[in-house]
């Protein structure tokens, strides 16, 4: 079998094959290489000393932070088979590669080859050289590119320079682009190697050229240690960011750098990280930007130059995938299922999705279905006719050319998806876990609507995760204090997906949220069991301690 190698190297042993894309960040163990996501097959086995053939990673943005810690503690994969061109895992190989010195192979294969390596139980890989891999070599540098590598601003400019060249090459571009704005994703605490990271680009008196905001982190930083927060998990978090902030990162702490007074506008250049924010931006903003891989986002920030590929550029962000879905009247749990299951469709494809134009949608309906969609499918952007910027018409999202693929969604599709939200078999509710992504203003003023007057149920528990500029305005209008009064708390910095215990009690046998996003990662990350639906129903069950099963009536409707 001949491929494209991205890294070269050899490599000899297992072969752990699946057809599915895996997201490392939330479906492996970073401490042991073992595969957690509970909705993949390879489920419970160990990456670590086998040759790992995935199609592509999916989800997350910090798939680049996982494999890096991997490599940095033992526990990673001898050496990846790729079927699609795969940048985030790639991404976090090579900047291990260039700053520590560690490195596995890496090759794509051609679909045929790729499905024949699940016949087989070992692999052995000579990788050859590509050239196009070997430095500068037929590169387009600006001035100031070649400055940078030529070590005239500094050592840190100089190794990020090189790191995004070859990312840039990795996405088949010869050549960069000023960004104007960066958000960092990979500033929250997976081991003892993302703080090593930092520490080496603030020793080499690392500093962002442009205005760069932070992702949310593993701890609540005024509260982790009233809440029994291991030191071992709150004092390097709280190191890792000041790292950041060292370096000139904006500590806003959020996942939801799109709530911020500092938005991107329409066609404005950006690298960010955080896929939800990545997808909201690209698609409902109509920013442009990668989907970035952590630690590139940083080093990205530090030289201002990004990769010209994939989003970046106008004729990447065409729809090549048609979606068609009719529904009549919905509730909020319809656009994080809806996304989830486009995602699941549009696994490496954008998306175009007709039919929804009737119905009121609003900008925390497309996070829910962005931070969703971008949980399952590895693109970084969709469309929706007659709802986001770029989609007037199905031939505007494809700029003026044929989907190659067309497909129907209705209630049977749907309804399996909402079994696969919904992991609990059992009516008790013990959390209500709100805010994957953050919540934002909207949010919080609907959920004190919904709490007005009401109280938690005895044994019940009700946590909201949202930014500190967010909070701060809720508290002002007095959302919070409702919210406070019907017996929830919020927390600040950190978000569901970072949160573990203590913080989730071990008591907790099962939880309910209206996010899809959580509803997946979650059953791995804290080994409970998952309710997953609108905010009302989470309200409702957050009063009685129990949760209505059924189907949302709009899915009946749609029988």
């Amino acid at each position: 079998m001949k491929g494209t190698v991205f890294i070269e190297g050899t490599a000899a042993g297992p072969l752990l094959f699946a057809d599915l894309g895996l997201s490392f960040m939330g479906g492996v163990d970073p401490s042991t290489g073992v595969v957690t996501d509970t909705h993949h097959p390879l489920r419970g086995q160990s990456i670590t000393g086998n040759i790992l053939a995935i199609p592509s990673g999916r989800g997350s943005c910090a798939g680049s932070l996982v494999i890096f810690e991997l490599l940095t503690n033992g526990h990673a994969p001898k050496a990846f088979l790729f079927r699609r061109k795969e940048v985030i895992l790639t991404l976090g190989v090579m900047i291990a590669n260039e700053l520590m010195g560690l490195g596995i192979p890496i090759v794509c294969l051609e679909e045929e080859d790729f499905n024949m390596l699940g016949l087989y139980p070992e692999a052995i890989i000579q990788g050859r050289t590509i050239s196009v891999f070997d430095g500068s070599k037929d590169f387009q540098l600006s001035h100031y590119d070649q400055a940078c590598l030529d070590g005239k601003h500094g050592e840190a400019v100089r190794v990020a320079t090189r790191i995004v060249i070859r990312a840039a090459q990795l996405e088949g571009s010869n050549t960069l682009i000023d960004v104007d704005m960066a958000h960092i994703d990979g500033n929250f605490y997976q081991g003892p190697g993302s703080l090593l990271f930092a520490r080496r680009l603030v020793d080499m008196s690392a500093h962002v050229k442009i205005p760069s905001t932070m992702n949310a982190i593993c701890i609540d930083r005024k509260l982790w240690r009233d809440q029994g927060v291991l030191e071992a998990l709150g004092l390097p978090s709280e190191e890792l960011a000041e790292c950041y902030v060292k370096m000139g990162v904006r500590g806003t702490y959020t996942c939801a750098p799109y709530l911020l007074d500092e938005a991107p506008l329409f066609g404005q250049q950006i690298a960010w990280g955080e896929s939800n924010a990545v997808v909201f931006a690209n698609s409902v903003l109509g920013a442009r930007t990668l989907k970035y891989p952590d630690y590139l986002d940083i080093l990205v920030a530090i030289t201002g130059r990004a990769p010209y590929a994939d989003c970046h550029v106008t004729s990447m962000r065409k729809a090549t995938t048609c979606i068609v879905v009719s529904v009549a009247a919905v509730d909020d749990s319809f656009w994080p299922l809806l996304g989830y299951h486009v995602g699941k469709i549009a696994t490496n494809d954008i998306p175009v999705i007709c039919g929804l134009a009737n119905l009121t949608v609003d900008a925390d309906d497309l996070r829910a279905f962005g931070a969703a969609f971008a949980t399952t499918s590895a693109a970084a952007m969709f469309h929706i006719v007659g709802i986001t910027p770029e989609a007037s018409t199905v031939e505007e999202a494809c700029l003026g050319q044929q989907p190659t693929r067309h497909v129907e969604i209705g209630p049977t599709e749907l309804e399996e998806t909402w079994r696969e939200l919904n992991t609990s078999i059992s009516d008790d509710v013990d959390l209500i876990a709100l805010g994957n992504p953050h919540f934002s203003l909207t949010e919080i003023g609907r959920l004190a609507y919904l709490c007005m007057g009401k109280r938690i149920a005895l044994n019940t528990s009700m946590v909201v995760t949202c930014g500190e500029t967010v909070f701060e305005k809720a508290s002002k209008k007095g959302f919070v204090q409702t919210i406070n009064d019907f017996g929830g708390t919020f927390l600040n910095d950190t978000c569901w997906c970072l949160i573990g215990e203590p913080v989730v009690e071990r008591r907790v046998k099962n939880i309910v949220t209206n996010s899809g996003k959580y509803a997946h990662y979650g059953p791995a990350a804290v080994q409970k069991g998952f309710h997953f639906g609108s905010l009302e129903r989470c309200v409702d069950a957050a009063c009685t301690g129990s949760i209505d099963r059924s189907l949302p009536i709009w899915l009946l409707s749609m029988k």
